[in-house]
């Protein structure tokens, strides 16, 4: 096995690892940023099928863009962590049955699919052409998304702001 490929595994790994993190933490500020871990882990998996400019609008939004967000709502929530949940356990059971039927039929399918190897491809990078579009031809459009979104975080950050009652 040569590096490359067990570094593909390893980010595989760190992806479905970080994904079940998610869904079965208990607290939901690990599983935000068990997250980052998917987030990241996905960009990676992008970058080994050379589509360089996803993994990196990957990067930018869900994890400089959702993720963050997701990280202001829990940690500007007031007492977030002290929520009591009752039934901790309900749903577990089916749900377990249905993760377990889906990985039956997802190992039935890998088995049964014939697999073909593709040629050699060589990457050529995508996002030069990208930038200088967004240089010359879509500047006056890419100026105005961001002074759209400068003004959405600044209403954010005064409708999160806590009055001072003198």
């Amino acid at each position: 096995m040569d590096v490359s490929t067990a570094v593909f595994y390893l980010i595989c790994l760190v992806t479905v690892v970080s994904a079940g993190m998610v869904a079965l933490s208990r607290n939901i500020i690990y599983s935000a940023f068990s997250l980052l871990g998917t987030f990241m882990g996905v960009a990676g998996i992008y970058v080994f099928l050379g589509a360089d400019f996803v993994a990196a609008v990957q990067l930018l939004i869900y994890v400089g863009g959702i993720l963050v967000l997701i990280l202001f709502a829990v940690m500007l929530t007031h007492r977030i962590a002290d929520v009591e949940i009752t039934n901790r356990a309900a749903g577990r059971v089916p749900a377990l049955l249905v993760i377990g039927v889906f990985i039956i039929l997802l190992i039935q399918t890998i088995r049964e699919t014939p697999w073909v190897k593709a040629k050699e491809l060589v990457h050529a990078a995508t996002t030069a052409k990208i930038g200088d579009s967004f240089l010359y031809e879509y500047l006056l459009p890419f100026e105005l998304a961001s002074l759209v979104l400068l003004g959405a975080l600044i209403g954010a950050l005064v409708l999160s702001r806590k009055e001072i009652k003198e």
